[in-house]
């Protein structure tokens, strides 16, 4: 490839990195495999003919998808020798980013972990389809399936997801006003207080990598998800709690003494927490630091 078409190749590339990795992060709920994605996408788009693309941001989509794809499959041997609960890598967005619903949704901490239960080429066309609606052609193209195959397979992992996904639709303040609660009663010990912003049948899931201690299961019940809560700050250093957005939703990043402890994600439903992750391995938090900028478009 000479000069100019380098030059051509890298301007495409970069204008659509930000959508690459978002689709590459939504494929397999780690930031650093979606980096990983991304630089094995450069390495093919550099060797391409752009003669011969006619659509630079689908043909880019395809290629990271193929290699998201390869990238899924060896992460799920992993997860299967993974010490606990496994949570996705938690990204913290910019502010605006829970105001835009159709992205906050598909990046919430609850949908990833349902995208779990799908398999690779599910999870593809499911992502590429109802997140960044991707034509069935264009999608055929990136998982080497027909057309019509595609759209038997959309519509089988949409009937799956819609039957795990949370059902009731809250509003950012919504949530926002439930995480203050859950907050105040977190910093303050507060049993009585979580069990009012807690529902009855609340899952709790806490990761920690074999690294940081964590809850060997998820925890299930407004009870035992109380008492776990309140331990977390309880005969500890002095906890400090800083409301974020975590994956397009509002969240929090909990401090022991002033180091970095975890992040915490929550589904809401109505005025109740139905889900609470609390991601606690360090090699999930390296991206705390810096919010990431994620698009569909």
């Amino acid at each position: 490839m000479n000069g100019h078409a380098t030059e051509l190749a890298t301007d495409a590339f970069v204008a659509h990195r930000n959508l690459l990795f978002t689709v590459a992060y939504e494929m397999l709920g780690s930031a650093s495999d979606a980096e990983d994605v991304l630089q094995e996408t450069w390495l093919r788009w550099v060797k391409v003919d752009l003669g011969q693309v006619h659509d630079r941001r689908a043909y880019l989509v395809r290629i990271t998808t193929r290699q998201a794809l390869n990238r899924l499959r060896t992460m799920r041997r992993r997860k299967e020798a993974y010490v606990g609960p496994w949570l996705p890598e938690p990204l913290l967005t910019a502010p605006g980013v829970d105001e835009d619903a159709d992205l906050a949704e598909s990046m919430s901490m609850a949908l990833l972990l349902v995208l779990e239960t799908l398999s690779p080429i599910e999870r593809a066309v499911f992502v590429l389809r109802e997140a960044f609606a991707i034509g069935y052609d264009d999608i055929a193209a990136a998982v080497d399936k027909s057309p019509a195959a595609v759209r038997q397979i959309a519509h089988r992992a949409r009937r799956h997801v819609d039957a795990r996904r949370p059902r009731a639709v809250v509003t950012s303040r919504q949530m926002r006003a439930v995480l203050a609660a859950f907050q105040h009663a977190l910093e303050t010990h507060d049993l009585e207080g979580l069990l009012t912003v807690l529902a009855p049948e609340v899952v709790v899931i806490s990761d920690g990598g074999g690294v940081k201690q964590a809850a060997p299961r998820p925890i299930t019940g407004a009870e035992k998800a109380a008492r776990y809560i309140v331990g977390l700050g309880r005969n500890q250093p002095t906890l400090t709690v800083r409301p974020t957005t975590v994956n397009g939703r509002p969240g929090l990043v909990l401090r022991l003494d002033g180091e970095l402890d975890g992040v915490l994600a929550v589904c809401v439903e109505g005025s109740h927490i139905t889900g609470a992750y609390y991601v606690r391995n360090p090699e999930k938090l390296t991206r705390v630091g810096s919010e990431i900028p994620l698009t569909l478009r």
